[in-house]
Formats: C-alpha cells, sequence, structure tokens
C-alpha cells in the first residue's frame, strides 16, 4: 500500500512539473516582483540629470540614504564612470559638509540647494579630511568624478533632478 501511495505521488509530481504535458495548456507564471536596481556595492540606483543650459547630462547614481552608508559615501572606491555618481540627499535642507578621509578618488563635490539649483561645487582631494561645505542650506549633494563639472560646463545655478525610493 505505501508502494502504490508514493507512486501515486510521483506521477503527480511529473504531471505537474513545467517540463511535462500537462504545463502545455497552463498560462506562463508571473514573474517573481523584483526590487529596486543596486550597485555593486549594495546601493539602490537612480538616474540624476543635471541640467546646464541646453544640456542634460544624465548619471546611473547610487543613493546613500542611511547614516551609514552616507558616513561610508565613496571611501575605499578606486574607480568611477564618467556617467556614474552618488547622491546624499538630505531629508531637510540643511548646511552639510564633506571630507574625503579614507576616499582615494577626488571627486566633485556639488551641493544642491532648495529648489534643486546648484549652490556651490568643491573639490575633493584625495584621503584630505578638511571639510568642504554648501553655501547655504542644502537638500542633496552629489558626487561625481573629479574635474567632470568643469568639462561638461556644470557650474552653480544649474538645476539637478532626481526621483527617491518611495
Amino acid at each position: 500500500m505505501v508502494r502504490l501511495i508514493a507512486g501515486l505521488g510521483a506521477m503527480a509530481l511529473v504531471a505537474c512539473s513545467p517540463n511535462g504535458s500537462a504545463a502545455q495548456d497552463t498560462a506562463p507564471a508571473p514573474a517573481a516582483e523584483t526590487g529596486p536596481a543596486l550597485s555593486e556595492a549594495g546601493l539602490q540606483l537612480t538616474d540624476v540629470t543635471v541640467v546646464s543650459g541646453d544640456e542634460r547630462h544624465t548619471f546611473t547614481t547610487e543613493l546613500a540614504l542611511t547614516n551609514a552608508e552616507q558616513a561610508r559615501g565613496m571611501m575605499f572606491r578606486t574607480e568611477m564612470g564618467d556617467d556614474e555618481g552618488m547622491l546624499f540627499p538630505s531629508y531637510q535642507p540643511q548646511a552639510r559638509s564633506f571630507w574625503m578621509k579614507n576616499t582615494p578618488l577626488p571627486l566633485d563635490i556639488i551641493f544642491i540647494g532648495p529648489g534643486n539649483r546648484i549652490t556651490n561645487i568643491e573639490a575633493g582631494v584625495p584621503y584630505s579630511t578638511d571639510s568642504v561645505f554648501s553655501d547655504g542650506p542644502a537638500v542633496a549633494v552629489f558626487e561625481i568624478r573629479g574635474g567632470l563639472s568643469e568639462e561638461l560646463g556644470i557650474k552653480p545655478g544649474d538645476m539637478v533632478e532626481w526621483e527617491l525610493p518611495e
């Protein structure tokens, strides 16, 4: 009797498998829900666009959302592409300051004020513990490869666009 039950169970499994003939008449299984896109460092990604005159410069950007992510920032990173960045949003406009401790890459540190306009751009010097400051309250700070702002003509007053996850 045990063999009979085991045999019937095995036949039922074969009949329900995706490769069995019974599967041909069924609708495909719904795709698994995917979460947000993540960087190699495990940070959520979003597009950040800087509107500078008639030019739009879009960067695939890591979001430093938590205090721990913001404290780590770009520390220990040795590469950053010209189309990549990191965004540090403030949940309330506030004066911001950054340093480059343990950061081997030169960075442009772009302070974004209320209205999503760039207030100032400071050079992040590798490994420096000297702070650079926002000119007034900032709603976010955006980091890109050092010197890229000048190369692309990005300047104070330019608009920065992004969306944060809900």
